[in-house]
């Protein structure tokens, strides 16, 4: 960059202003990278829509109009720009788009025409991007400022880019290849974070450090027995799309209701003691729904008598889980949960064993066992217990010294309603591949 070109990203309201002091650019926006390879990117240019898959779409759809959008080529390391969002980001905005593959996506526009950056895995690295992940304002300034062209000072490009409208005319296809690192260092913006970016547990242990996520608390983090948000955020993508009806039966403090609102699903949720105006008071053991009308169905229950949730006489946490009687009650819940959900959706419950007293009680198994009968298994997840009352020193001590074991984890159980008609049960032929050890490699 020469002297007629540089900017200024220290101005505390984060404005680009040129060397008199005039501002150049003052708005709200931010940005985002898609990806396609030399298989989708042709189809990408002529239909104007930038998709991705269920992995990376909760980034992608928090794509809002105006956003400026990028799209990498991963098979030739080219960076395409600059885009707009002719549209928020939405489910099957082309349903005939590369089959049906990538559905999460926005309407794009070609800001000018169309140049391509080369060596675009390097550059997004030293610019701290991700993929399908939303940019900050400030970061989004310096990828922009990559795409100006040369006979266009910095205020004149930041004002064609903020003002002009994507024409007819003008074509989607690159018509330039430029070289960044001609300019000099490139590297991270700090402090440009716009929210907090989650992503999909790949595994079946699940830790998470904090009970909410994001700028806007997830429930009541003081409330007993309160459900990590990240939790209920990771079976809404896994298991539903935007629109579909969510439904927790036992919410305690509303944790569920904060995530589908933030998440573009519908919730219904129910407590037997509602804690805040948005939840209907009932039973979890009779639900009023019609069968086969809800999405997904999240359950975090009591294990026991060892929390007082609330005075109600009814309440299934006043029954020790020491006797049948509190297994009982939950599989009317089950029964419930079961009636309501649609064919082949899924049922996340969360659980914990008891230890009290030198006695274990295996409350997961046991509600497990009860599950079953109604469900089958997708999977089991565990979850790390943080925030507990006992992860002290001198619980830990107490552990030690009297030979028992602090509660960990939790059980997440995942469970799936039969379809309709259920499928019959074959045998299965798996061919197992198998690879040498290290040592044996060696030898």
């Amino acid at each position: 960059m020469n002297d007629e070109t540089q900017y200024d990203l220290t101005h505390t309201k984060h404005k680009l202003i040129d060397k008199a002091g005039k501002t150049v650019l003052d708005q709200q926006f931010q940005g985002q990278v898609f990806t396609c390879t030399e298989g989708t990117e042709e189809e990408s240019f002529k239909r104007l829509v930038f998709g991705t898959n269920r992995a990376y779409a909760p980034g992608a759809m928090r794509v809002k109009k105006g956003d400026f959008l990028f799209l990498i080529n991963l098979d030739s390391d080219l960076l395409h720009g600059v885009f707009k969002a002719a549209s928020d980001a939405k489910i099957n905005i082309d349903l005939e788009a590369w089959g049906g593959k990538y559905p999460y996506q926005a309407r794009v526009e070609p800001v000018g025409e169309i140049v391509s950056l080369k060596n675009a895995k390097k550059l997004l690295k030293q610019l701290g991007i991700r993929r399908s992940v939303p940019i900050g304002k400030k970061t989004v300034i310096r990828l922009l400022e990559l795409y100006r062209p040369g006979i266009l000072s910095t205020n004149q490009w930041f004002e064609f880019l903020t003002e002009t409208k994507a024409e007819s005319t003008v074509t989607a296809f690159p018509k330039e290849i430029k070289s960044w690192e001609l300019l000099g260092e490139i590297r991270k913006t700090d402090n440009d974070a716009v929210g907090e970016s989650l992503t999909l547990e790949a595994t079946t242990l699940w830790d998470f450090p904090k009970q909410s996520y994001g700028k806007t608390p997830k429930g009541n983090n003081k409330y007993p027995g309160v459900t990590p948000a990240s939790l209920i955020w990771n079976l809404v993508w896994r298991y539903t799309e935007p629109g579909d009806l969510v439904v927790d039966p036992m919410c305690g403090s509303g944790t569920t209701l904060d995530v589908c609102k933030e998440e573009g699903r519908r919730a219904l949720c129910y407590d037997i003691v509602a804690t805040r105006p948005d939840i209907v008071q009932n039973d979890a053991r009779k639900i009023p729904l019609e069968e086969n009308s809800v999405d997904l169905v999240f359950v975090d229950s009591p294990y026991g008598d060892n929390i007082r949730y609330n005075e109600h006489p009814d309440d299934i946490g006043k029954i020790s889980s020491e006797t049948d009687r509190f297994y009982d009650e939950l599989e009317k819940v089950i029964k419930e949960c079961h009636r309501i959900l649609k064919p082949g959706k899924v049922l996340g419950w969360l659980i914990g064993d008891q230890w009290v007293k030198s006695r274990f009680t295996p409350v997961g198994f046991k509600l497990y066992d009860r599950l079953t009968r109604h469900f089958e298994t997708v999977d089991i997840v565990c979850i790390a217990r943080r925030g507990q009352a006992s992860h002290t020193g001198i619980w830990y001590n107490r552990a030690r010294r009297f030979n028992f074991f602090l509660r960990g984890f939790k059980y997440l159980f995942i469970m799936r309603k039969q379809g309709s008609q259920p499928e019959k049960t074959r045998p299965r032929e798996i061919k197992w591949a198998y690879y040498p050890r290290q040592n044996e490699a060696k030898s």
